[in-house]
């Protein structure tokens, strides 16, 4: 269950200062000016990601050392946030997941799981749509014989340093803007992840070759033209982005932090970098 409620830590990446350009190539960048005493950072990550795939440079380890504080998009170092994302994840409507399906849909999805994944459905039964999509869609890291999360890594790196950890965003906040893409858009995302396993093994390893290159522009356009996400780019990128930059400043005035979120989030034109640069602070890439 915990490896499942990391995968929901985050979803979901013109030219000069409005955007991020072609060559600044980075998942780690310095945030300074307007005031502050100290640099903070900003970490772009995925979720979930093959140990040969991991990025960990020296630079991001001594920006990590030198910080006070780690600040993800949720704290997941609380306990009842772990208890509430739990909590959150079941179907409170009453709606068993296998009701969101039709009968023969429900039988594919029932041995794919058993067979695919090696779970059984029932332990999704009590749950939302949103929970199963969302672990379907990070089975080419799964697939790895011991798939990594940068999360629990910062996290175990942070703790041993006695070092404080915040989050970006309320559990409810976060689950909210799952909730934004309709049912029946995340059973159609299920049910064709079922039947175009290559395809989808292909988007991966093209979202993970974009990661590894730290060319976020391109991984950030990848994540928001995915099918599924469309319509909801605003809610689970834009808006959430525009909230953060309202609570990072008070952060960054008491402290120096590591923020560590989605990649996705880094770019674009309502990307993190840009509206921290339209607050007036300076936001470069660190090699």
């Amino acid at each position: 269950m915990k490896k499942l409620i990391q995968l929901f830590a985050g979803l979901f990446v013109l030219v000069c200062n409005l955007t991020t350009s072609a060559q600044d190539k980075s998942l780690l960048w310095q945030v300074t000016g307007k005031g502050l005493t100290k640099p903070s950072f900003l970490f772009g990550t995925i979720h979930v990601i093959c140990p040969s795939d991991y990025i960990w440079t020296e630079s991001m380890k001594r920006s990590l050392d030198r910080s006070d504080k780690l600040c993800l998009e949720m704290d997941l170092d609380d306990e009842d946030v772990m208890i509430a994302v739990s909590s959150g994840l079941v179907d409170r409507n009453g709606r068993k997941l296998s009701e969101y399906f039709s009968e023969d849909q429900y039988f594919e999805l029932q041995n794919y799981v058993k067979d695919s994944m090696g779970m059984d459905i029932a332990f999704f039964e009590s749950m939302k749509p949103i929970a199963l999509q969302t672990l379907i869609a990070t089975r080419g890291a799964a697939m790895c014989e011991s798939p990594i999360s940068y999360e629990d890594n910062l996290l175990k790196a942070t703790q041993a340093k006695f070092k404080e950890i915040l989050g970006l965003e309320t559990v409810d906040e976060q689950l909210s803007a799952l909730e934004t893409i309709p049912a029946d858009s995340v059973v159609k995302g299920i049910m064709d992840a079922i039947h175009h396993t290559s395809d989808d093994t292909k988007e991966y390893n093209n979202l993970v070759a974009a990661y590894r290159s730290q060319d976020i522009t391109k991984l950030h356009d990848m994540i928001i033209s995915g099918e599924g996400i469309g319509d909801a780019t605003v809610s689970l990128i834009d808006d959430r982005n525009k909230r953060w930059i309202t609570r990072m400043p008070e952060m960054m005035q008491k402290s120096s932090v590591f923020f560590a979120f989605g990649a996705g989030h880094l770019s674009g034109q309502n990307g993190v970098i840009n509206l921290l640069r339209e607050q007036g602070y300076r936001v470069q890439p660190v090699r």
